[in-house]
């Protein structure tokens, strides 16, 4: 088995990396709207499904593809990645003081055409904080990347975050643990680091 990562994300690929699994990263540029019925959970699976299906026709029958998408809701708000500084400083202006959930849909792919989806909730929940909390966060981390403009990696993550309810992992935009348990599932076989 050959995992493939079709993810851009250095934390991605770091949880992989940390898991003990070998992948090749592979990209190629995917649209990612979204039908806009489809709520929480459902929006993140939708995605990453969406995303293998722009690989299936180039894996090989040896290959499992590893696709991904965060995302965070405010109530029933999606809010996926801000589009500028301000539109990030938007997004936690409204989620400070308040509690929200994160979703990572994940779709596993074998080149021989076997396919899992699934995804993974964590609720978080933030203490108020200030403008110039918000701002100097934007300024100097950049959280333009990141679904709900930020990760909880970040200076946000130890001064903002109060509690989590649910896997860390997760909100870092990989439910490892699930991932982890589905490849041995899909691919018949006892995974160990190194494989």
């Amino acid at each position: 088995m050959r995992l493939i990562l079709a993810s851009n994300s250095p934390r991605r690929r770091q949880l992989l990396t940390d898991l003990g699994l070998r992948y090749e990263v592979r990209l190629q540029e995917v649209d990612e709207s979204y039908p806009a019925h489809l709520q929480r959970a459902a929006v993140a699976e939708y995605l990453a499904a969406h995303k293998a299906s722009a690989y299936r026709a180039g894996l090989q029958p040896d290959e499992v593809l590893l696709t991904a998408d965060t995302i965070v809701c405010l109530d029933e708000q999606v809010l996926n990645k801000p589009v500028d500084d301000e539109d990030a400083v938007r997004m936690l202006t409204q989620l400070q003081g308040r509690a929200h959930d994160v979703y990572t849909g994940v779709c596993l792919l074998t080149g021989g055409g076997r396919q899992v989806v699934f995804s993974d909730q964590t609720r978080v929940h933030f203490r108020p904080l200030t403008e110039a909390e918000i701002r100097y966060y934007v300024q100097h981390y950049r959280p333009l990347d990141k679904a709900g403009a930020y990760g909880a990696q970040d200076w946000i993550g130890l001064v903002a975050v109060t509690r989590l309810e649910g896997s860390y992992f997760n909100v870092m935009g990989l439910p490892v643990h699930r991932v982890w348990e589905e490849l041995q599932r899909l691919t018949d076989a006892q995974l160990l680091p190194g494989a």
